[in-house]
């Protein structure tokens, strides 16, 4: 595994700190991304799910890639996300990412009404043409509701400038037999979210991790990721053992609610989560906090573990 291009290893995705109103505190953002500077991640994932892009104007959406771009300054490659409902807003999110001096696209097939495999294909060729880029497919059925056969992600391989996909857990848990398919039929760099099932992907040779608790905790990920490539399985099932209440808390409540409290468990930054998504009460902070806590130690502990 190399970690040449910002679609191998790991790709950390913050939050987007921001206010009821939904304007970004760029001061807090780069302090975010400057501890994943620190970490040594292999690549940024702006303006993901977690980064709140679907609550964003495009002008926030601009401001925010603006202000990462000045704050990483080339340290890290940075994959903006530019999904949008209209071909043409996310065509323009893509040159606003591009004139701002983005890595990368990600870019989702996000509808109200759920497309076409051939929708589907002419809106990601669209977006290609506005922006040359190198983009990474995000497939997220469970948020998009719609699923990407193996002929549109073979058609799309086919476009100079799509280069990865982002892919969803397999629900047969079988991510060797899914890998050695999509290798087969498509030229992507093949990685996953879903962090529950990180371990499992990267064991089983998965190109990269795109990760919420990257976001966050960098140097734990950071070194789950590590351990995996080298394929030290028992240091990889201990890691991924002190973050299983974390994941629990994920699958229970939505990583972007969970993430949304650490920031202020963490004193990471002062941060609303966008309405009409509402803030934990008192008994599911706990929950989430005695989750974190093991994490919170040894997050401190960790030493960059930079993959170049």
């Amino acid at each position: 595994m190399s970690v040449a291009s910002p679609f191998h290893g790991l790709s950390a995705f913050p939050p987007t700190p921001a206010d009821r109103d939904g304007r970004v505190d760029t001061e807090a953002l780069c302090r975010l991304l400057e501890r994943l500077c620190d970490a040594g991640v292999a690549s940024i994932g702006l303006l993901g799910s977690t980064g709140i892009y679907a609550f964003l104007t495009r002008e926030e959406r601009r401001r925010t890639v603006e202000a990462a771009v000045e704050c990483v300054r080339g340290r890290i490659p940075l994959v903006v996300g530019v999904g949008a409902l209209r071909t043409d807003h996310a065509r323009n999110l893509a040159k606003d990412a591009e004139a701002a001096g983005a890595d990368a696209l990600l870019l989702a097939p996000v509808s109200y009404t759920p497309l076409t495999q051939d929708e589907a294909y002419e809106h990601f060729l669209a977006v290609t043409e506005a922006a040359k880029l190198p983009l990474c497919i995000y497939n997220n059925p469970g948020t998009t509701h719609f699923i990407f056969s193996r002929d549109l992600l073979q058609r799309l391989s086919d476009i100079e400038t799509i280069r990865a996909v982002k892919m969803p857990l397999p629900a047969d848990g079988d991510f060797a037999g899914e890998l050695a398919e999509l290798r087969e039929r498509t030229r992507l760099a093949i990685g996953y979210s879903g962090d529950w099932g990180a371990a499992e992907a990267l064991l089983s040779g998965a190109d990269a991790w795109y990760s919420v608790i990257g976001g966050l905790f960098p140097r734990v990920a950071l070194a789950l990721t590590k351990a995996a490539i080298a394929r030290v399985d028992g240091e990889v099932r201990r890691l991924d053992g002190l973050l299983e209440p974390l994941w629990q808390t994920f699958k229970t409540f939505g990583s972007l609610r969970v993430v949304y409290t650490l920031l202020d468990l963490l004193s990471l930054a002062r941060a609303e989560l966008p309405r009409p998504l509402l803030p934990f009460g008192p008994t599911d902070r706990q929950q989430v906090l005695e989750a974190v806590e093991p994490l919170i130690a040894l997050e401190s502990q960790l030493k960059p573990q930079s993959l170049l």
